[in-house]
C-alpha cells in the first residue's frame, strides 16, 4: 500500500494541522457563504476550506493553484481537506467571497485565546509595515498626464468609429474595429477614475489646509486678545490647493490599483507601489489584537486608530499603548491619557536608539543637535521615556510589534496581497492576522504543555 489506511499515522501528533482543525472546528458557520440550496456540484465544508487556508497560509503556500497541489502532495495537507481535492477556482472563490468571514473569525480567535488563559490585554505595542500591493508601479500616473492620456483617448475612440462606420458604409470588413474601440474604452474609463481619484485627493488635502488654517487664525487672534494689542494688518493665506498644482511630490494614481500608493520606508530603500498595514500587537503574548490599513506611507495620525481597532476586535480598551516617533501628536497623547490608556512614545527617531551599545559614528563627525520640542505635552513625554521605568518599558516595543511583522515576512514568507481595493485588501489581512495567531497559540500552548510535563 502506498497510504497508511489512516492518514494519522503519517502526520505527527505535535503538528500544526491538528490544532488549525480543532480550533477552526470551534469558530461559529453563520458567517461563512454556504449554498443552501444544495444545488450545483458539491461543496466542500467552510471549515474544511477554512483550516485549509489557515495552514497552507502558515507554511507559506498563498496561490490558489499551489494550494490545490498540495492537497494532492503534501501528507498533511490531504489529511486536513480529508483527502478532498477542491480546484484553485474553488480556492479562490472561497478566499474572495468570505473576507467578512476572516474578519468574524479573527475575533473569535481571540476570544479562544482568553477561554484558554493565554490573553489577558494588557500593554500594546503599535507599528506599520509596507506590504506590496497587487499591482506594477509603472502604471502609476500623474493628474496632468491623466487629463492629457484621456483627451487623446477620446479623440483616438471618435476616430475609430468613424472609420468603423466608413468601413460600413463601403462594405468592408470592420470586425477588428470593435474590439480595439473597446480597449480604448476601458483605458479611457482608467484615466477617467485616476483623475477623479486624485482631484478628490486633492480636495481632502485642502480641506485639512482649511481646518489648520482656522485653527491658526483662531489661536492668533485668542494671542492678541491676551495680549491687548490690535489685530495685526497681515492676514494669514488661506490655501488653495488643486489637483496637479501644489501637489506633493509624487503624487499620483496607479491605474491597476488606485488604493495603493508608491512608498519608501526610508532612505535606504527602493519605491514601492503597497499597502501601509498598521498593527496592534500584545506585549505579553505577541498576538495580534487590532489592525488597519492605511492610505499613506507614513504613521502619522494612527495612534488613536490603533487604539480604536484594538477595542473593535477585544470589546476593551489597552491598558498602555507604545509607539515610535512616527506616531507622535500631542492631541492624541492627551485623549489616550483622559480615556485611561497609558502611552510611551519616542519624541524623536532618535531617542529610540539611544541604548544603543555601539557608536558607529566617525570620531570627527559631531552628533546631531535635537531639537527641543515646544509643546509641553511632548515635553512630558520625552522626560517620561528617559526615566528608568520609562526606558523599560518601552524597550517591549522593539521586540513585540516588530518582531511579529519580521514573522510574518520571514517565517511565513507574505510579503504583498493579491487582492485589489482596500476592503479586499483589509480582508485578507485579517486572514494573515488569523493565521499569526493560530501559529502563536499553538505555540504557547505546546510551552504550556510542556511546563506542565516537567512539574
Amino acid at each position: 500500500m502506498l497510504l497508511p489506511p489512516d492518514l494519522r499515522d503519517w502526520v505527527p501528533e505535535d503538528d500544526l494541522a491538528h490544532f488549525v482543525i480543532a480550533a477552526v472546528d470551534r469558530l461559529p458557520l453563520e458567517t461563512f457563504r454556504v449554498n443552501w440550496r444544495g444545488s450545483g456540484s458539491a461543496q466542500h465544508p467552510p471549515h474544511m476550506m477554512l483550516s485549509l487556508l489557515i495552514y497552507c497560509y502558515s507554511m507559506g503556500i498563498f496561490s490558489s493553484r499551489k494550494i490545490e497541489q498540495a492537497t494532492h502532495r503534501d501528507v498533511a495537507v490531504r489529511y486536513l481537506s480529508g483527502d478532498t481535492h477542491p480546484d484553485h477556482d474553488t480556492i479562490c472563490k472561497f478566499r474572495r467571497e468570505n473576507l467578512d468571514a476572516f474578519a468574524a473569525a479573527f475575533v473569535d480567535v481571540l476570544e479562544l485565546a482568553r477561554e484558554m488563559k493565554l490573553l489577558e490585554l494588557g500593554r500594546v505595542a503599535l507599528d506599520g509595515s509596507h506590504f506590496k500591493a497587487d499591482a506594477s508601479i509603472d502604471q502609476n500616473v500623474t493628474h496632468a498626464r491623466a487629463v492629457e492620456l484621456r483627451a487623446e483617448l477620446k479623440q483616438e475612440v471618435a476616430r475609430l468609429l468613424e472609420e468603423a462606420e466608413q468601413a460600413d458604409h463601403d462594405g468592408e470588413d470592420a470586425a477588428r474595429l470593435p474590439e480595439e474601440v473597446a480597449r480604448l474604452e476601458k483605458l479611457h474609463t482608467k484615466m477617467d477614475r485616476a483623475v477623479q481619484e486624485l482631484e478628490s485627493r486633492a480636495a481632502a488635502r485642502q480641506e485639512k489646509a482649511m481646518a489648520e488654517h482656522d485653527r491658526k487664525k483662531a489661536q492668533r487672534k485668542a494671542k492678541e486678545k491676551k495680549a491687548g494689542r490690535k489685530p495685526r494688518g497681515r492676514r494669514l493665506k488661506k490655501p488653495d490647493i488643486k489637483a496637479g498644482q501644489g501637489d506633493r511630490a509624487g503624487e499620483q494614481c496607479n491605474l491597476t490599483e488606485p488604493d495603493s500608493r508608491i512608498m519608501r520606508k526610508n532612505k535606504r530603500s527602493g519605491w514601492t507601489q503597497s499597502h501601509n498595514v498598521q498593527a496592534a500587537v500584545d506585549v505579553g503574548t505577541h498576538l495580534l489584537v487590532g489592525s488597519h490599513i492605511v492610505k499613506s506611507a507614513s504613521d502619522g495620525g494612527q495612534l488613536e486608530a490603533g487604539v480604536e481597532a484594538v477595542r473593535e476586535a477585544c470589546g476593551e480598551l489597552p491598558s498602555g499603548v507604545l509607539a515610535d516617533a512616527g506616531y507622535v501628536e500631542g492631541d492624541a497623547f492627551e485623549r489616550l491619557e483622559a480615556a485611561g490608556v497609558e502611552v510611551h512614545c519616542s519624541v524623536h527617531r532618535e531617542d529610540a536608539h539611544a541604548e544603543r551599545r555601539f557608536d558607529f559614528r566617525p570620531p570627527d563627525r559631531p552628533k546631531s543637535k535635537l531639537r527641543e520640542p515646544k509643546d509641553p505635552r511632548l515635553k512630558a513625554m520625552k522626560e517620561k521615556l528617559r526615566s528608568e521605568e520609562g526606558r523599560a518599558i518601552y524597550a517591549l516595543r522593539n521586540q513585540t510589534a516588530e518582531t511579529v511583522f519580521g514573522i510574518i515576512k520571514e517565517a511565513i514568507g507574505f510579503r504583498g496581497f493579491s487582492m485589489r481595493g482596500t476592503a479586499k485588501v483589509e480582508g485578507e489581512w485579517k486572514l494573515v492576522c488569523l493565521v499569526h495567531n493560530l501559529r502563536r497559540l499553538f505555540s504557547l500552548s505546546e510551552s504550556l504543555k510542556a511546563v506542565h510535563a516537567e512539574a
